[in-house]
């Protein structure tokens, strides 16, 4: 099933990840940088379920057949990511090439006192809008997410920048909702991914790259029970040091027809979808859902 993700265990020990942030704070981004070039080799060899993953992927956005150096890209490029958001996070956010597109969308709102959700994906980086909100505070933000997937990870991260952990709002929790009423009430934006389901989630089927995928329903659910404008967050990696944050208000998720409240979700979840390829067909090694997403093995 596409939720296999859920299941992926982590690779690399904590200890090694915690040689590789030393190194990244201390010896510097240049020799870091040089490391992901082993460090992708080593995940091409060793993680098979990621690297067909891969494979499977760049087949659909490519429309053709991948080469092993196309795999090893797309493998480099989610590692860079990575490695930057140690930087992004430890306060070098202004050393990087930030392009913001479509602010308003966001800022519209704020300045009409309007709480809003933000969606994103497992696209770029979500963490150079964590870096801003924190660092440069033109907004607050709270982040909801499973804490204890990719935990090594997150508490590596944590420990870079310990305001992290004041961000997240945690899934799947009996008072989850009544903390995201609580951000909203307190002026802060809430944000989520909505292209991943978990094991328990109810999704819906949805046209992407030319197949069939689940998404979960949440994004939708949510923002229809609190009656809240969404905009799509995409931190998009366009190399190096170079990010591009695209905003872009989504249709009002407004369900109140019992009678084709099903298919109104479905067609909603279909709109993100599709806002989403657009994206990934412009820069396609920027997706980083390493797993089976079309369930086509």
């Amino acid at each position: 099933m596409s939720r296999r993700w859920f299941q992926q265990r982590e690779r690399g020990s904590p200890l090694l990840l915690q040689l590789i942030l030393w190194i990244a704070l201390h010896v510097g981004r240049p020799f870091a940088r040089m490391l992901l070039y082993p460090i992708s080799l080593y995940f091409f060899l060793a993680a098979a379920e990621q690297r067909n993953a891969s494979r499977l992927y760049l087949q659909r956005v490519l429309e053709r057949k991948p080469h092993a150096g196309q795999v090893l890209r797309h493998i480099h490029c989610f590692a860079a990511t990575i490695l930057d958001r140690v930087y992004l996070l430890s306060g070098h956010h202004r050393d990087y090439r930030i392009e913001i597109n479509n602010v308003r969308a966001l800022l519209d709102l704020a300045d009409n006192h309007q709480h809003c959700l933000l969606l994103g994906a497992h696209i770029g980086s979500f963490e150079v809008l964590r870096a801003l909100a924190i660092e440069e505070r033109p907004f607050r933000l709270k982040i909801l997410m499973y804490p204890e997937h990719n935990k090594t990870l997150t508490n590596l991260l944590i420990s870079v920048n310990p305001e992290i952990a004041e961000t997240v709002i945690p899934l799947g929790q009996v008072d989850t909702v009544i903390q995201v009423h609580e951000s909203l009430a307190n002026g802060e934006v809430v944000g989520m991914l909505g292209d991943r389901a978990a094991s328990r989630d109810k999704t819906v089927d949805c046209e992407l790259l030319g197949g069939t995928a689940r998404f979960p329903v949440g994004p939708a659910v949510l923002a229809a029970s609190l009656r809240v404008p969404v905009i799509l967050f995409l931190g998009l990696y366009r190399g190096n040091k170079h990010y591009e944050i695209h905003f872009e208000r989504l249709p009002d998720a407004d369900f109140r027809d019992r009678g084709s409240r099903s298919e109104q979700i479905q067609q909603w979840m279909q709109h993100y979808a599709e806002r989403l390829e657009v994206k990934v067909r412009d820069l396609p090694y920027n997706w980083f859902n390493f797993y089976d997403f079309w369930e086509e093995s």
